[in-house]
C-alpha cells in the first residue's frame, strides 16, 4: 500500500528533532577519525568547492521542505524569485544556481544556505515598508553566499575542534524552522564550533554582508538607504518584543546601534536616491496580511477600516479586501472588486490568477477553462497559469488533457515539488499508474524521503519492465535516490 502524498511531511517531522540531536551526538562521540567528511585541506583560506556547496545546499533543502509549512503560492513564488534573480545579476555571486523557498511563518526571518538556497518567511513582508527594504534583506543574504561565509565559518570551526557536518546541517534546519535555541542544541551537540561561531555569523561577516548587500542594491538601481532603514525597523520590533519573541533574523544576524550607524556612514559613498514605490510589493504585502489575520472576517474588517485614498497604492488595498472577502466565502463581492482591478490592468497576472481562484470557488468552470486556455497560449511555460489550467481541467474530469498540459512543465522545471504533487494526482485520475509512481518518486525525493522515493520508482520500474527506454529513465532516477543517500552518509 502506497503512502498518500499528504503524509510526506509527517513522515519526516515525526521525531525529527530527537533524531537530529541524537544523530549529532552519536557522530560527535564516534571521534574525528570516523567522520566521513571531505578534507578541507590547509587552513590557508581553503573552502568547500562551489559544486560541493551546491550539493550540500540541495541536500539541506530536501531536509528542510519536510520540516516547514512551505508557502505554496505560485504568485508569491514568482514575485520573490524575480526579485532574487534581479539582485543576483548585480551581485558578486559566481555560482548563480539559485533556489528560493518561502516559509509560511509570521516571524521576520530570511536565510541563505550554501549552494544558493535563499529562504524568506512571509512575515518579512509585514515588517518591510518598501520593496527596497525587503530587497535589502535579500541582498544581504546573497552577500553571505557570494562571500562564502558558510565555508569560511566551517574552516574556522575546523581549527577549533572536530567538525560534524550532519549536526551543522541539522542545526541549520532547526534554526530556520523553529528558532535558534533548538538549532544551538544541535550545533553544540556536535561540537561544530564555539557558540558564537556556530550559531551566529561573525561580526566581521555581518559587516561584510552589509557592505556588499548595499553595493548590490545600488548597482541594481535601488536605494541603499533601505538597508539602515530596514535595520531600524528590525530594532524597533526587537525592542517591543519579549525576550522569547525576538525576530529570528536578529537571533542569527546580531544587530546593534553601531552597526546601523556603520551602514548610514556607508551611504556617503552613494549619491542620494529615492526608493520607487512598487505595486507588486504592496500586492504581496496585502496577500500576506490576509493570510496572517486571525480570521477572514477579521481581515475584511481590517481592510474596511482603512481609507483606500490614504494608502500608497489604493488598488493594493482593494486587492487585499477582495482576497479577504474571498477567504470569507463572500465570492460575489470579491469577484466584483477583482474584475474591476483586472479591467484597469488587463496584463496583471496577479489579478488574473486571483480572479481565477474566486471563479473556481464559484464553480464557474466554463469561464475558468476558457480564460486559462487563452492565458497559457499567450504565456507558454508560465508555471502559475499552467498549473492553474491543469488543475481546472482535472476538476472538470479532463485528466488526460490536464496531464498533457502539466507533464512537460514538471519535467522542464524538475525541482518543484508542487508540480510533481499535482501531476501525480492528475495521472492517478487519468489512469497513468506508471506515471503516478514516477511523479510520486520525484515528490518524495524533493522532500528528502529516500525510502519512499525508491519504493515509488521501483513500482514504476516494474510497470515499465517491457519498455527499455522508460526503464532506463527510471533506473537513472533510482541512481539519484542512491546518490542522495550517499551524500547523507558522507555527512
Amino acid at each position: 500500500m502506497t503512502i498518500r502524498l499528504a503524509t510526506a511531511k509527517h513522515l519526516i517531522h515525526k521525531g525529527f528533532l530527537t533524531v537530529a540531536l541524537s544523530f549529532a551526538v552519536a557522530i560527535s562521540a564516534a571521534g574525528n577519525s570516523e567522520l566521513k567528511i571531505p578534507d578541507l585541506g590547509s587552513s590557508a583560506g581553503t573552502v568547500f568547492s562551489a559544486e560541493y556547496e551546491h550539493q550540500l545546499g540541495r541536500t539541506w533543502l530536501k531536509m528542510f521542505r519536510s520540516q516547514v509549512n512551505v508557502y505554496e503560492d505560485p504568485i508569491m513564488q514568482r514575485y520573490v524569485e524575480n526579485l532574487v534573480y534581479e539582485l543576483v545579476e548585480f551581485s558578486e555571486l559566481q555560482d548563480r544556481r539559485i533556489e528560493v523557498v518561502i516559509v509560511n511563518n509570521p516571524t521576520m526571518n530570511a536565510f541563505a544556505v550554501p549552494g544558493g538556497v535563499i529562504g524568506i518567511h512571509t512575515g518579512l513582508f509585514q515588517f518591510a515598508q518598501t520593496e527596497d527594504q525587503f530587497a535589502s534583506v535579500i541582498a544581504h543574504e546573497i552577500a553571505h553566499l557570494s562571500q562564502r561565509h558558510f565555508s569560511r565559518r566551517v574552516e574556522f570551526a575546523k581549527t577549533q575542534q572536530p567538525l560534524a557536518l550532519a549536526g551543522l546541517l541539522a542545526g541549520l534546519v532547526l534554526i530556520a524552522t523553529t528558532g535558534s535555541d533548538m538549532g544551538l542544541a544541535a550545533l553544540t551537540a556536535t561540537q561544530a564550533a564555539t557558540q558564537d561561531a556556530a550559531l551566529r555569523y561573525s561580526r566581521g561577516n555581518e559587516q561584510e554582508a552589509d557592505r556588499i548587500g548595499m553595493q548590490t542594491l545600488a548597482l541594481s538601481g535601488r536605494n541603499p538607504a533601505a538597508t539602515p532603514a530596514m535595520f531600524e525597523q528590525m530594532l524597533r520590533a526587537a525592542r517591543y518584543a519579549s525576550s522569547n519573541r525576538i525576530p529570528e533574523f536578529l537571533r542569527t544576524h546580531p544587530l546593534s546601534e553601531s552597526r546601523i550607524s556603520d551602514t548610514k556612514n556607508r551611504l556617503l559613498q552613494y549619491p542620494p536616491r529615492q526608493s520607487k514605490p512598487s505595486l507588486d510589493f504592496h500586492l504581496m504585502k496585502a496577500k500576506v496580511q490576509v493570510d496572517l489575520a486571525e480570521s477572514p472576517e477579521t481581515a475584511v474588517a481590517q481592510f474596511k477600516s482603512q481609507e483606500p485614498s490614504e494608502q500608497i497604492f489604493p488598488e493594493a488595498h482593494e486587492y487585499g479586501l477582495a482576497l479577504a472577502l474571498s477567504a470569507a466565502g463572500r465570492f460575489d463581492e470579491a469577484r466584483t472588486i477583482m474584475e474591476s482591478l483586472l479591467q484597469n490592468r488587463p496584463s496583471s497576472q496577479t489579478y488574473l490568477m486571483s480572479l481565477v481562484d474566486i471563479a473556481v470557488n464559484q464553480r464557474d468552470t466554463s469561464w475558468v477553462l476558457g480564460t486559462l486556455e487563452k492565458a497559457t497560449k499567450l504565456n507558454p511555460g508560465n508555471k502559475a497559469l499552467t498549473l492553474a489550467y491543469a488543475r481546472a481541467l482535472m476538476t472538470n474530469q479532463q485528466a488526460h488533457i490536464a496531464e498533457a498540459v502539466l507533464e512537460p512543465l514538471a519535467r522542464d522545471v524538475k525541482n518543484d515539488p508542487l508540480l510533481w504533487y499535482w501531476l501525480a494526482e492528475i495521472q492517478g485520475l487519468s489512469g497513468n499508474i506508471q506515471g503516478l509512481h514516477q511523479a510520486r518518486g520525484e515528490y518524495f525525493l524533493l522532500h528528502g524521503i529516500a525510502d519512499e522515493s525508491e519504493k515509488q520508482f521501483r513500482y514504476a520500474l516494474q510497470l515499465a519492465r517491457n519498455d527499455f527506454v522508460e526503464s532506463s529513465k527510471i533506473e537513472e532516477r533510482l541512481k539519484a535516490v542512491y546518490a542522495f543517500r550517499d551524500r547523507l552518509e558522507e555527512l
